[in-house]
C-alpha cells in the first residue's frame, strides 16, 4: 500500500483525549480533564432547537450562516467591546471554533510560513498550523502566564506570518492585560503580521473585563477573532462558532468553508441565536457559579501543597506539581491509577506546561471537594 499523509501521520493524538479515554474505562473516576461545562444547555435554547426541527428547518443555510445570527454576533461585539464588523462580509458561522481555526490557518498560510504561538497553549494550535502547511514557532510565557513581548519579537523571522494568542487561556486560565495586548498589536503593526485571537472564553472573565484584541489601536484590520457558544452558553455539542475578520480574509475562508463544511447545522444556528438574544441571565448565573468553584478549588489546591495562581478566566486551574518530583505525565498517570482523579499533564500544552497539570473546575463543587481530598491523599502518600 502507498504511504499515507506523512504530516498527519507525524501528528500525535490529543493528550487531552488520551487521559479522558483511559478514565472512561475505569469505575469511580472524577474527571477534571475535558474542558466542557457540566451544565445542560438552557431550556429555552434547547426549545428553540426543537421548534426549529418542528418547523422543518433541516435544510442548508447560506454558507456564511443565518444572517440574523451574524447580525446578532456583530451587534454583541460592538456593544461589549466597541469593535465594528460588517455582518455580511466580515462574519462567518462555523462548526465550532475548532473549524474556524482550521479555516483561518488555511487562509492565511502559504507553505513554510511561520506562526508564533505563546505557550502553554491549546493542543490544537500547532497541528492546525502544520496541517495548513505552516510551521508553529512556540515561545514561552512568564511564570504567571503573561505574554513576553520581547520573546515574541525575538522569534520573528522573514517567514513569520501571524501570531496566535488566546485570552482567557486554555490551559492556564490567564487573562492578558490590555496593556500587553496593546503592545502585541503595536508589534504586529510594526512587523506587518496578522493576529489570530481565540476568544472562545471571553465571557468567562472574573477579575477584569475582557479585552477584544481587534478593538485595540492598529489591530482591527489585521486581526481575526474566533468565538463561539460552546463554553459560556453550555452548547459544546451544538457545534456553533464564528470568525470575525476583515473582508478579504473572510472571503477566502468562506471559499474553503463552501467546499468542506458548507454551513453549520441550521438547527444549531437557530438555538445559538436564541442563546444570544435571550440567554444573558443564564450566562451570568453560570459565570458566577464558575467563579465560586474557582476560588474554592484553587484554595484547596494550595492547601494540599500544589502551588496554583488563581486563574482570572475560563474554567481551568494549572497548578504546579514540581514539588512532587514527578513529571506531569507521571503525576497524571499515577493519580488516575491510585485515586481515580483524571487530570491532563501540562506537557501536552507545550514545553512551558511541564511541571503543571490542567484541572477543569467545570464540575460540581462536591466533586471538586472530593477530588482535592483524593489529590491530597495522593501527595501525602508520595511524601511517605
Amino acid at each position: 500500500m502507498k504511504p499515507l499523509n506523512p504530516i498527519v501521520a507525524a501528528c500525535p493524538p490529543s493528550g487531552i483525549r488520551r487521559f479522558f479515554d483511559i478514565a472512561a474505562t475505569m469505575e469511580g473516576v472524577i474527571s477534571l480533564g475535558v474542558g466542557e461545562p457540566d451544565y445542560v444547555t438552557p431550556w429555552h435554547v434547547r426549545e428553540a432547537g426543537i421548534y426549529a426541527l418542528e418547523q422543518g428547518y433541516t435544510t442548508y443555510t447560506s454558507n456564511a450562516g443565518l444572517p440574523q445570527l451574524r447580525q446578532a454576533i456583530v451587534s454583541d461585539l460592538s456593544q461589549r467591546y466597541a469593535v465594528s464588523f460588517d455582518f455580511a462580509t466580515e462574519c462567518l458561522i462555523t462548526s465550532g471554533v475548532s473549524q474556524g481555526l482550521d479555516l483561518v490557518m488555511r487562509t492565511l498560510l502559504d507553505a513554510g510560513d511561520e506562526v508564533i504561538i505563546p505557550e502553554p497553549c491549546y493542543v490544537a494550535y500547532g497541528p492546525c498550523v502544520t496541517f495548513a502547511g505552516g510551521t508553529p514557532v512556540y515561545v514561552p510565557s512568564s511564570p504567571t502566564f503573561e505574554l513576553l513581548i520581547d520573546e515574541i519579537e525575538r522569534a520573528i523571522t522573514p517567514r513569520t506570518k501571524a501570531i496566535l494568542v488566546s485570552s482567557p487561556s486554555n490551559p492556564t486560565g490567564a487573562i492578558q492585560p490590555a496593556s500587553l495586548l496593546a503592545e502585541l498589536a503595536e508589534l504586529a503593526v510594526r512587523h506587518d503580521l496578522y493576529l489570530v485571537s481565540d476568544e472562545i472564553y471571553e465571557r468567562l472573565s472574573y477579575d477584569a473585563p475582557h479585552t477584544c484584541l481587534a478593538s485595540l489601536p492598529g489591530a482591527r484590520d489585521r486581526t481575526v477573532v474566533l468565538g463561539g457558544f460552546s463554553k459560556a452558553h453550555a452548547m459544546t455539542g451544538w457545534r456553533v462558532g464564528y470568525i470575525c475578520a476583515p473582508a478579504p480574509i473572510l472571503e477566502l475562508a468562506g471559499r474553503i468553508h463552501q467546499y468542506t463544511m458548507l454551513c453549520a447545522p441550521h438547527v444549531s444556528q437557530a438555538a445559538a441565536l436564541e442563546g444570544l438574544r435571550s440567554g444573558e441571565s443564564q450566562v451570568t448565573e453560570m459565570v458566577a457559579d464558575y467563579d465560586r468553584r474557582r476560588r474554592v478549588f484553587v484554595k484547596g489546591l494550595n492547601e494540599i501543597g500544589l502551588t496554583c495562581h488563581e486563574p482570572q478566566g475560563a474554567f481551568y486551574a494549572f497548578p504546579s506539581i514540581r514539588s512532587t518530583g514527578l513529571s506531569s505525565e507521571a503525576f497524571a498517570e499515577r493519580l488516575l491509577e491510585a485515586e481515580r482523579v483524571a487530570v491532563v499533564p501540562g506537557s501536552v500544552f507545550g514545553p512551558s506546561g511541564e511541571g503543571h497539570i490542567r484541572c477543569s473546575y467545570a464540575t460540581a463543587l462536591p466533586l471538586l471537594d472530593e477530588a482535592v481530598k483524593r489529590m491530597g491523599r495522593f501527595i501525602s502518600a508520595l511524601a511517605t
